[in-house]
């Protein structure tokens, strides 16, 4: 079976991935790296089963995900390469594609936060030092093309790192959701101070 990188721009492709459900599908194939059984999805996922056969129909019948049969049944994995993942071609403006995929990152959004508050509610998920494994932030500054070009470049090492294959010592499952977004940087519109005192 022949794998390939796979990007997705149809839109409705993309919003078939607007659910948080087949979000962590795609994840969670990704992260095992080869193809699985339902039941071994659903173990991974701490999902019943049985919620899972629907949106692995529809997956498969956009293309998202192949499905083979293997002597113990059906079995699951990702269109791409071990290590790589599917990718999402963003059109932006007022497109088709543009809306897909916002509503692809509002779910990724809602499955972060939950993931976030779920790790919360543990006593013991470490949340300092050099192994921390819980964190929030958000950060805003100026950058000139060469430190978005090195911002980019620290967001794919990541990326590469989460993909690489489970080895004997990777034995802690996480999860990383981030968003770049450029800001509108135009100041605020005063008003002139004639009027501001003539307001009091």
């Amino acid at each position: 079976m022949a794998h390939r990188p796979h990007i997705v721009e149809n839109a409705a492709e993309i919003a078939l991935l607007a659910s948080p459900a087949r979000i962590e599908i795609m994840d969670t194939l990704e992260a095992l790296g080869s193809a699985v059984s339902v039941a071994e999805l659903a173990q991974a996922l701490g999902r019943p089963a049985d919620g899972l056969y629907y949106h692995l129909r529809q997956l498969a019948d956009a293309g998202l995900i192949e499905e083979e049969l293997a002597d113990d049944g059906r079995r699951y994995r990702t269109r791409t390469r071990k290590g790589k993942r599917v990718t999402l071609r963003y059109k932006p403006g007022k497109t088709d594609n543009a809306r897909a995929v916002r509503s692809v990152a509002a779910s990724m959004s809602r499955v972060a936060e939950r993931d976030f508050a779920r790790a919360l509610a543990d006593p013991d998920t470490v949340a300092e030092g050099p192994l921390r494994e819980l964190w929030a932030a958000r950060g805003k500054g100026w950058v000139g093309e060469q430190e978005l070009a090195e911002i980019n470049q620290l967001l794919k090492r990541l990326m590469d790192m989460l993909l690489a294959p489970r080895a004997p010592g990777k034995d802690k499952l996480i999860a990383l959701s981030w968003v770049l977004a450029p800001l509108d940087a135009k100041p605020a519109r005063r008003t002139p101070v004639r009027q501001r005192l003539r307001g009091r």
